[in-house]
């Protein structure tokens, strides 16, 4: 395998553009029939399924599941893998894409937050910086002023993915620091897997909506391809790849800078939802979404604490 920088950068920019097609495609699923919880149902065991089998190929006997690490690696598959997904597929439903994606990014400012705050730890004072140009950049994006209704549940679910987005951040980087992140990846999504076939078993779902045309819209107009397919795509080109070129991205160049070239997605992610769904951004909207960004990118290098394996921002969704 490649070792060299750009193959680095060049595998964490590719996974940041297909999960950032990734939101396009997965509303497009539910405008078609699948709920939010159905989707992500079937996105997170098969995913679980593919990813299980290789690492237990590739690792071997390092997938083996210490006793002390199992309720923390619960947490991180429930919470860190299961309700992120979960909530950004709802606040997609309600909000465009681009909007629902920037607020789930400031997941790094909140890990940044937390580590000052509660965790102790030496931050630099480029997180105020931070803080300030996400909370502007965010009200410019979200145009908030007399007459403009925003959709709550849709924030709120944003909002939600942001925070528990940075509790994969805070608890993976905990567990990685033990054990490799491909051993990991593959055991929070088993138990994401398991968590949402418990809630809601696979029996009690009409496979036969799968077999139903999708009319695709935008510059796509005219293509018409089987739910599967859509499914298909947020399972493999949507997690299982993506997640795979983001663990070599992390060997290679390192969480900070990998974090920073996942930047792409939110831009990567208007962009499509524009073109496709027709999510257009105005620009004051443009302008917000940068300095969101910038913002984002402050946050990414204002902890002192070295770097670690965990995943970058493109993992969330």
């Amino acid at each position: 395998m490649p070792s060299s920088a750009p193959f680095g950068v060049l595998a964490v920019a590719v996974a940041s553009i297909l999960f950032a097609v990734n939101g396009t495609v997965a509303k497009l699923a539910m405008q078609a029939g699948l709920s939010p919880t159905r989707l992500v149902e079937l996105r997170s065991v098969g995913a679980a399924v593919i990813l299980v089998t290789v690492a237990l190929v590739v690792l071997r006997g390092r997938m083996r599941l210490r006793r002390h690490e199992i309720a923390a690696m619960a947490v991180l598959g429930v919470i860190g893998m299961a309700f992120v997904q979960w909530l950004y597929l709802v606040a997609i439903s309600r909000l465009p894409v681009g909007l629902a994606l920037l607020v789930e990014y400031t997941a790094p400012l909140l890990v940044a937050l937390f580590a000052r705050f509660v965790l102790g730890e030496q931050v630099r004072a480029r997180v105020w910086w931070a803080l300030g140009a996400c909370l502007v950049g965010l009200a410019l994006v979200a145009q908030v002023r007399a007459g403009v209704e925003l959709d709550v549940i849709g924030l709120a679910a944003a909002g939600g993915a942001a925070i528990a987005l940075a509790t994969y951040y805070l608890l993976g980087e905990r567990l990685v620091a033990r054990r490799d992140p491909l051993s990991t990846q593959a055991w929070s999504l088993a138990f994401a897997g398991l968590f949402w076939l418990a809630l809601q078993p696979l029996w009690t779902f009409d496979a036969a909506i799968l077999a139903d045309d999708v009319a695709l819209p935008g510059a796509l107009a005219g293509v018409t391809l089987p739910l599967w397919a859509l499914v298909a795509y947020v399972i493999v080109l949507g997690t299982v790849v993506p997640y795979t070129l983001v663990l070599i991205g992390l060997k290679i160049v390192g969480a900070a800078r990998a974090g920073l070239i996942g930047m792409i997605e939110p831009v990567a992610a208007s962009v499509a939802a524009w073109l496709v769904l027709g999510e257009a951004m105005t620009a004051v909207q443009l302008v917000g979404a940068a300095v969101v960004l910038a913002g984002v990118g402050m946050a990414e290098t204002a902890r002192r604490t070295p770097e670690s394996a965990v995943l970058p921002d493109t993992i969330a969704v």
